[in-house]
């Protein structure tokens, strides 16, 4: 079958009028070349495209001389007609910033590795959408076709499109008898592109599943990447060997303005300023510049993008060093975006992205330095932070009650659970009740209301009582978070996962990431200064634990087979507060069957008080299904904490399981894990005749080695020795060629 002949869809109800042609149309893709000249250059312009016209920042980096010598250049035609900037950032060179790169108009690069396709990505033409999936497919190893595509009414204008894996759907009937090879696996791999404004494509919907194997080899051969390979042929410079790639990140006009008015809740302009620019001291470029060029030196694969306003002045800066990013891979699934430095209105104006470790101790994932808290801001930083990430978003996260960050992340991680930080509602409700929040009847209250309300009528039977025992009725405020409570009250929040963040003792709160070091007047000098260390004691405090827990021999403090199970599994922090839900296994002192539905049982399990009176018993209910050995309890401690509870834990012993399931101990928290920080290595075919490729290659390799050869003394050993033996070799194979 011809390539390009594919099924064609359903239109989408808005487009229903459009006439639908399935074709596959073949691009030109050109490569930019840049010769090495041992600097690093910054270059913006802008140029006019048709009726949007974008703001190009083009960032290049190649470290051949290790100089850190850095150009700005800024050029434009008329910045006044900018109504939206197009961002770029290229990596280029030996030890380069480790960038997870879109390629715009260039040919593929094996070395490095193109992002998945996600959500909400766009594009300035078609073409560029095009180009950017097959290189990312041809780097991954499968082709690609067009499987449908549908334009205007009585014009051939383009509309939209659906890209698919070569490998979609099967043969047809007539196409059965056919003595070629089959190839078509019915996989479902594919994004759907739509045009919504001139000169601006976006992806609407992404499915990156294969059902098949990947070989790359066989799909150099592909109809698509011969295609792709021929406009490279045709444009490339011969004298160039790097290759420039590109990744476009457009920030979104700003929704209006839906600011709740509050006092702890930032509302945003629904105006774009793009004469905004980062708020500077003297000396702070110069800051600025310096600590990038320190960091990269000393990190390789350290990355940093900036973002210009339409005059040419820095706005936005966001930087990210290759251990935040290979930590990810482990500790992704629940980020907190940290906005104190901006809510609190310090002197710098600064955001981290972080999470927890397998010891419950926070983890960096990146920072930022934003000029404003507008939506578009927002946008471009969880755009640039989510490029960075390999396009996989998180599964929660937790920030302060911002309208425009709420607005932002809705739009970046549509799928993504969202969720306001506890510690910072609970705060400002003791903040506006006064001389009230002081009062220890208050806090009691309060806790009890949010903490201990099994079901949600308990919780708004009990926040009305509390209205009215203290006499907030009239507090505009607290109605307004009332009715924003399903960001933040943990009854409303049961099927999302934690990892035992924000939700979790009452009294406990999670403090900013960079908590003690950073206060409101302290600059960006001392800052910067600071950055290093604290990152360096972060990780020193996280091998020091790992060493513990290795050594760790728990005393137990029951004779059930639950416990030594997991004293050998988590770590020392997590296996502690596991083990005081062992220890709270003996209040659960009745079990009843109320209700069976075939292999699924809900049980109540009857818990005494903390001091063990049945007075003040309370009644849990617990679901447990034989067949998939799966147990859930009504308080949710799994989703919120990440181990099971002691109610849970009662039903398993009930029904004689001997060991808690696999899918009960989360790998984030082991102990016995091998954990390497670095970012995913991509595609491991290059071009060894490429200077820049071998030594991408070669350094990210030993990195590996580094990391495991750190773990401990004979670890370290092994990895000197090999390292010793690898150079004598080298250097026996360059004698044996100059010889």
């Amino acid at each position: 079958m011809e390539e390009g002949l594919g099924t064609s869809e359903q239109l989408p109800e808005d487009e229903g009028g459009d006439n639908e042609v399935d074709s596959e149309e073949a691009f030109d893709i050109t490569c930019n070349g840049i010769e090495s000249d041992g600097h690093q250059v910054l270059n913006v312009e802008a140029n006019e495209l048709e009726a949007t016209t974008g703001q190009i920042l083009e960032f290049e980096s190649d470290e051949a001389e290790k100089n850190c010598e850095h150009v700005l250049d800024f050029e434009s035609s008329d910045p006044r007609d900018n109504s939206h900037q197009l961002l770029e950032f290229h990596s280029n060179g030996l030890g380069g910033g480790d960038t997870t790169i879109i390629d715009d108009h260039t040919g593929s690069s094996p070395g490095k590795s193109y992002p998945p396709p996600v959500v909400g990505m766009e594009f300035e033409s078609y073409e560029d959408a095009y180009n950017y999936y097959n290189c990312y497919a041809k780097e991954l190893g499968f082709a690609i076709r067009v499987k449908s595509s549908w334009t205007k009414r009585n014009s051939k204008e383009k509309r939209g499109a659906v890209l698919c894996c070569n490998c979609e759907g099967f043969k047809t009937m007539k196409e059965a008898n056919s003595r070629r090879k089959e190839t078509r696996t019915g996989c479902l791999a594919m994004i759907r592109l739509r045009l919504v404004e001139p000169s601006r494509w976006r992806v609407d919907e992404v499915k990156l599943e294969h059902n098949h194997l990947f070989d790359p080899e066989r799909v150099q051969n592909s109809k698509s990447h011969k295609k792709m390979d021929a406009g490279v042929k045709r444009k490339l410079e011969p004298a160039v060997d790097v290759e420039v790639r590109t990744i476009k990140l457009y920030r979104t006009p700003a929704v209006e303005n839906l600011g709740y008015g509050s006092s702890d809740e930032r509302a945003f302009s629904g105006q774009i300023d793009g004469s905004t620019r980062l708020k500077l001291k003297e000396g702070d470029t110069q800051v600025i510049y310096n600590f990038f060029c320190r960091m990269q030196l000393m990190r390789p694969n350290f990355f940093y993008i900036m973002d210009l306003n339409d005059e040419g002045y820095l706005k936005n800066v966001f930087w990210i060093d290759s251990r935040s990013r290979g930590a990810y891979a482990y500790f992704g699934d629940v980020v907190v975006v940290d906005t104190t430095c901006l809510s609190k209105k310090y002197d710098i104006p600064l955001l981290a992205f972080f999470g927890l470790n397998h010891h419950k101790q926070t983890l960096l994932l990146g920072c930022g330095l934003l000029a404003d808290e507008s939506f578009e801001t927002y946008v471009w930083l969880l755009r640039a932070w989510l490029s960075c990430m390999s396009g996989r978003p998180p599964q929660s996260i937790i920030t302060d009650r911002c309208m425009a960050l709420q607005n932002a992340i809705s739009e970046v991680f549509p799928r993504a659970q969202h969720r306001l930080n506890l510690s910072i509602i609970l705060g400002s409700i003791f903040n506006t009740v006064g001389q009230v929040g002081e009062s220890e009847v208050f806090r009691e209250v309060l806790y009890n209301t949010v903490y201990n309300s099994l079901k949600v009528d308990e919780f708004e039977v009990a926040w009305e009582e509390m209205i009215h025992q203290f006499g907030f009725r009239g507090y505009g405020w607290l109605q307004s978070l009332y009715e924003d409570r399903e960001r933040w009250a943990p009854i409303y929040m049961k099927d999302t996962f934690f990892a035992g963040i924000s939700i979790d003792q009452p009294g406990e709160f999670m403090s900013p990431f960079f908590d003690g070091y950073v206060h409101k007047q302290t600059n960006l000098k001392e800052f910067f200064d600071i950055y290093d260390f604290v990152l360096q004691k972060m990780h020193q405090k996280e091998v020091l634990c790992d060493f513990e827990s290795r050594e760790f021999s728990p005393v137990l403090r029951t004779r059930c087979n639950y416990e030594l199970q997991l004293s050998k599994l988590y770590t020392k922090e997590i296996f502690l507060k596991f083990q005081d839900e062992m220890a709270l296994m003996s209040n659960c002192s009745g079990i009843a069957q109320i209700h069976a539905n075939g292999p699924i049982i809900t049980y109540i399990v009857k818990e005494r008080g903390a001091q063990g009176d049945t007075g003040d018993a309370r009644d849990f209910e617990v679901t447990y299904d034989k067949m998939g050995v799966e147990v859930r309890c009504i308080c949710s401690c799994f989703n919120f904490k990440g181990y099971l509870c002691r109610h849970a834990l009662s039903v398993l012993n009930y029904n004689s399981i001997e060991e808690i399931p696999n899918h009960y101990i989360l790998t984030r928290w082991r102990k016995d894990f091998k954990r390497l920080y670095a970012p995913e290595l991509g595609s491991s075919n290059i071009d060894i005749s490429n200077p820049v490729q071998r030594f991408d290659h070669l350094h990210k390799r030993a990195m590996q080695v580094v990391d495991e050869g750190m773990t401990s003394q004979d670890h370290y050993m092994v990895a000197w020795q090999a390292f010793k033996e690898s150079l004598n070799k080298v250097r026996l194979a360059a004698d044996k060629h100059v010889s």
